[in-house]
């Protein structure tokens, strides 16, 4: 059993005190954090006594970042963290089918998801038997499925992405007809990029999209622009061709975080879910926040008090079980993702074949 490490109020405000995002949601007083500090000391210890490993993505909100998580970023690189830890017990705070993707890759360990709505609209909108659907209209494609997509979707398909690596991967997939899933926004932007590129492939794409990314549009960017014209425009990749068009850098979460660690611009739009921007603010405070971000209810879903519980007593819809012949497919395609993303081309393109 590894010795719980305890934490002060002041050590969790000194973490969050720059934090100013969505209104009272994420501003945190020496008061707050008071209030706060006793339920994270006792995650601290039953994470401790437990052997268990908490993975948090950056959309969550800061107290949980900043005060429990072992592990914080974006679906590649937790999906990686989920791989090398050697903790019994995965909590993985975030969405549903993130937790899937750490159960996949890690059979023998127990996972548990907090989050009160574990749904996705993304990863919601397309099911195994639609992609079934769509490879018998188009039985030569490889089909490639973003990370936001459930266990059974992932073992549908060939080689599985994320925002950071997709326009790689497909790059070097080698095959000329490529299905993507499920976002359209992506599909339309890898696309745009292949083009870009001079990459000549045919793509079809399933007509999905997250509600936190499809609010942003053109008219707000410029609108920005005109009121700060020393501001970089920074977007994800699911939101529309014309808002990444007008953009000055995309990219994933880790990604846009890199980038604005390495500008030496003061001010940033940042067009993605507020959790990065609670990020930039505690990490970057030099570095300034214009316009607004958009929150996603099912990130936002997850509490302190949520996760100190499934480490106690979780409820059975929190724990991630996926039959193993669904496990066994899904993790092919995110092996040939990792693969891939290492530069290696796997020889088998049809996973599913």
């Amino acid at each position: 059993m590894s010795v719980a490490i305890q934490m002060t109020a002041k050590d969790l405000y000194h973490r969050l005190r720059n934090i100013r995002v969505g209104g009272s949601v994420c501003q945190y007083s020496l008061k707050k954090c008071e209030e706060l500090i006793p339920v994270v000391n006792e995650i601290l210890r039953l994470k401790a006594e437990k052997n268990a490993v908490i993975l948090v993505h950056s959309y969550v909100t800061p107290e949980i970042v900043y005060g429990v998580a072992d592990f914080v970023g974006d679906s590649y690189k937790l999906s990686k963290d989920a791989i090398n830890t050697s903790a019994k017990v995965i909590v993985f705070v975030a969405v549903r089918f993130m937790g899937e993707t750490a159960k996949i890759l890690n059979p023998d360990k127990e996972v548990l998801v907090p989050a009160r709505e574990q749904g996705c609209t993304l990863a919601d909108c397309v099911t195994a038997a639609d992609v079934r659907r769509m490879r018998e209209k188009y039985p030569d494609h490889t089909f490639v499925c973003y990370v936001n997509t459930t266990a059974e979707v992932k073992a549908e398909c060939d080689v599985c992405v994320t925002s950071a690596n997709v326009y790689k991967i497909v790059e070097a997939i080698p095959n000329d007809k490529i299905y993507f899933l499920p976002d359209k926004f992506m599909g339309i932007n890898l696309v745009n990029e292949m083009s870009r590129r001079g990459i000549d492939k045919t793509i079809h794409f399933w007509s999905g999209s997250c509600y936190v990314h499809e609010e942003y549009t053109r008219e707000q960017i410029f609108k920005i622009r005109s009121e700060y014209p020393e501001a970089k425009i920074i977007s994800h990749p699911e939101c529309n061709a014309d808002v990444v068009a007008n953009s000055d850098f995309v990219g994933g979460t880790e990604q846009m975080l890199d980038y604005m660690r390495k500008s030496p611009a003061r001010q940033f739009l940042m067009l993605t879910e507020c959790g990065l921007s609670s990020r930039l603010q505690s990490e970057f405070p030099d570095k300034e926040l214009v316009g607004s971000c958009t929150l996603c209810k099912y990130m936002k879903s997850n509490a302190l008090e949520d996760i100190r519980r499934v480490l106690t007593s979780p409820r059975p819809a929190e724990r991630v079980e996926i039959a193993e012949g669904v496990r066994v497919r899904a993790q092919k395609s995110l092996e040939a993702m990792f693969r891939y993303a290492q530069g290696e081309v796997p020889a088998v393109v049809r996973a599913c074949e």
